[in-house]
């Protein structure tokens, strides 16, 4: 648990043996300039004061004995990330060196950071809103400049802003009916219909805003599509040629891809995880029997199917059976190796009356791949994500708490339209508000606090 004054210290950078100029260690927290001037020896004259980068060396406090020559980052409190005293110790990238420098600092009485301690800080001590806190963690974690984009108008307050607008509305409207309460005598009669029509248009700004959610989530997360077929039907080849590279291995022997292979690519701004799964087939083999059931699982998990085939040998039964297998799936019918036949005209297919979104490809010479990526798309746009120029997209718990404040306005709509006294109309106005607060983090539990923030890395 979070305690405000404590003094916390993390590795701030991601830390791999042999790459990486700079790790950086942080410590935020009273002690954190003590500890930085018992650690750090800066020569010359340099100054001590807030907002000075100082060049120098980390020393061991007791055998003097220098642990890395590094620079110094002094943000005082309040002007720095988590309105408390931040120091920031840049040294050499690797991991021995930023470790050494973080026990030197827990040994002198700071401790080690939790997942997200430093944006909770940030968030206890007013710096930033619940909204924005979850923004940090997305915008660390985007596959997409679409989804860094989003996360960057969240920080922003594109979010924060209109849900509070949203909220001091309610409370307007919760003022206006609980003085009718008190006052009732002193007081005009409640416009009854003025109330409705504020707390409809609220509702449909609500609406507006969970409009967002799936399609936030799609660029959040991404979209998993796995290639499947019958073995030797190009499925590796049209990976390498999507993705631009030889993740697959590609030859004219039927069964090679042994294993589910992985790529992750940006099709129109969609972070897209692209399985090429083995060949589907009955076999003897014990390995590539493997790799079967590993192709039918990844298919069942996958957001979407590309269910591809060879147009020189046209729809088979083999062909047939794996389509039953995948059918419940949404689904894209590949015809592969078109550059082997005169003309799609005399593809075999051509006898079959499936009523599936197909795509012509020539993989081994990389065609087709652009018609793919726009059926993709299309795709994805005839489901429930519609929503195009967002300037934003709220994740789940925001979602889940906006659909709960909406039902609370909805019932106080029902209860005006019942003609339900003032009393009752208060009791789910109330409710709202708070959900609308739980929201922004105004009004927000520990165990709220400790889901959003354990989803954080440790050092931010």
């Amino acid at each position: 648990m979070t305690v405000l004054g404590d003094t916390i210290a993390a590795i701030a950078t991601a830390i791999v043996p042999e790459q990486g100029s700079v790790g950086i260690v942080r410590l935020s927290g009273d002690r954190a300039m003590a500890i930085a001037r018992t650690l750090f020896h800066a020569p010359g004259q340099q100054s001590w004061s807030s907002h000075r980068i100082l060049y120098g060396y980390i020393r061991h406090p007791e055998t003097q004995q220098v642990v890395d020559e590094a620079l110094l980052l002094i943000m005082l409190a309040p002007r720095s990330y988590t309105r408390e005293d931040v120091i920031e110790f840049h040294c050499h990238g690797g991991i021995i060196a930023v470790q050494q420098v973080l026990q030197l600092a827990i040994a002198e009485g700071a401790r080690l950071a939790q997942p997200g301690e430093f944006t909770l800080k940030a968030f206890l001590n007013g710096r930033l809103d619940l909204t924005q806190a979850e923004s940090i963690s997305d915008l660390v974690g985007a596959r997409s400049p679409q989804a860094a984009q989003f996360a960057l108008a969240g920080l922003q307050g594109k979010l924060a802003n209109p849900i509070r607008q949203l909220r001091t509305t309610c409370i307007d409207i919760l003022a206006e009916i609980e003085a009718r309460v008190d006052f009732e005598e002193d007081l005009p009669p409640l416009n009854e219909g003025e109330i409705q029509a504020r707390l409809q248009q609220v509702l449909d700004e609500l609406d507006q805003i969970l409009a967002t959610a799936d399609r936030g989530e799609l660029i959040r997360m991404g979209l998993k599509v796995a290639i499947v077929g019958r073995p030797n039907v190009g499925k590796s080849s049209l990976l390498n040629a999507w993705s631009r590279s030889d993740r697959a291995i590609v030859t004219d022997l039927p069964g090679t891809t042994r294993d589910v292979v992985e790529s992750n690519l940006v099709v129109g701004g969609i972070p897209i995880q692209v399985l090429d799964t083995a060949g589907i087939r009955d076999t003897e083999d014990k390995v590539e029997k493997i790799g079967v059931e590993r192709s039918r699982t990844a298919a069942q998990s996958a957001d979407l199917v590309l269910l591809t085939i060879d147009a020189k040998d046209g729809w088979t039964d083999a062909d047939q059976e794996i389509y039953t297998q995948v059918c419940d799936r949404p689904l894209i019918l590949v015809i592969n190796k078109t550059d082997l036949i005169e003309s799609q005209e005399h593809s075999p297919l051509k006898t079959q009356n499936l009523k599936l979104k197909t795509i012509f490809t020539a993989a081994a010479l990389n065609q087709g791949i652009d018609a793919l990526e726009t059926a993709i798309l299309a795709t994805v746009q005839t489901g429930t994500l519609q929503a195009a120029n967002l300037d934003l997209a709220i994740n789940q718990r925001q979602a889940a708490t906006l659909i709960q404040a909406k039902q609370s306005l909805q019932h106080v709509l029902e209860a005006i339209a019942a003609q339900l006294p003032l009393d009752f109309w208060t009791i789910d106005l109330r409710s709202a508000i708070h959900t609308l607060g739980q929201m922004l983090g105004e009004e927000i539990t520990e165990s709220v606090l400790d889901q959003v923030f354990s989803r954080f890395c440790i050092g931010k």
